[in-house]
């Protein structure tokens, strides 16, 4: 294998890592100083604080966790996984207990605590479970559920290893909550604000022929639009509510501003089609 061959592993390494790797860890997997120094004098790679490598095009945060002796975590991490996250507003890191000081920017959110799952010093990045348990504690109810539950949805967790975990209560009443069914964000803010009606709700229901996002009661249905539902997609559901009121149902539709922002205006658009029945069977 040739020198180009050997730095070419070595930086793909780096990237799956999640383009930060402690030099060490790169020699502990089989990499030499000697290629090390190769990807470093190519540019392909560049080093961070002397102990880090990166790659020239890792994410910023990345670089800043490693140069800070830090982890990303929260919504921070939680939004790189892909997971659906409400605002992040500012970079959540974590630090452990015993670190007297870390250098990070000012306005960084560190998460002084000691990691359910232990962290590796070779990683600048948190598990998902640490995640998921700092979002808990970090962020309002309605916005860590739907977290969690972007989190189920995806498979990168699953109940019974978080069921496991020493979970704060905070945390297991997110995990009795959350509902790996919810086809977005939006649907994870709706059950608990409307737990207080005493009604069914259902989730994805399947009513003629398609999935609505929410059956409260018999015959009352809540659809909520996302921010960019435009289109196709909004022709198809225009269609739907059509034959959904065709079929005896009451279908509310709402959009994401008015889950987000204007709540109140939702509620009471429902609260008065429940106090008109229109969620009772004919």
């Amino acid at each position: 294998m040739t020198l180009a061959d050997r730095v070419q592993f070595l930086v793909a390494a780096v990237r799956a890592a999640g383009g930060a790797m402690r030099s060490t860890s790169a020699i502990t997997q089989g990499h030499s100083q000697w290629v090390i120094d190769a990807a470093i004098q190519g540019r392909l790679l560049t080093r961070v604080r002397r102990v880090w490598l990166a790659v020239p095009d890792a994410d910023p945060n990345v670089l800043r966790a490693a140069r800070g002796g830090v982890v990303l975590t929260c919504v921070t991490q939680a939004q790189r996984l892909g997971l659906w996250v409400l605002r992040a507003d500012r970079i959540h890191v974590a630090a452990g207990t015993s670190q007297g000081r870390v250098d990070v920017p000012a306005g960084t959110a560190v998460h002084w605590s000691r990691p359910l799952v232990p962290r590796s010093p070779d990683t600048v990045v948190d598990s998902v479970e640490n995640v998921l348990c700092l979002t808990a504690s970090c962020v309002p109810h309605d916005e860590a559920l739907a977290v969690w539950e972007s989190a189920l949805r995806k498979g990168l967790v699953d109940r019974p290893t978080l069921a496991r975990l020493n979970l704060s209560a905070t945390a297991r009443r997110l995990l009795e909550e959350a509902n790996p069914f919810a086809d977005s964000g939006l649907e994870s803010f709706v059950p608990p604000r409307l737990r207080w009606l005493g009604l069914r709700i259902i989730p994805q229901a399947w009513i003629a022929g398609h999935r609505v996002d929410f059956l409260i009661g018999d015959r009352l249905i809540l659809q909520i639009d996302g921010a960019h539902h435009v289109g196709v997609q909004r022709t198809s559901d225009i269609s739907h509510d059509a034959a959904l009121m065709l079929a005896g149902y009451h279908v509310l539709r709402v959009g994401y501003d008015q889950v987000v922002h204007r709540w109140p205006e939702v509620q009471d658009l429902l609260m008065r089609a429940v106090a008109q029945g229109l969620h009772r069977a004919a």
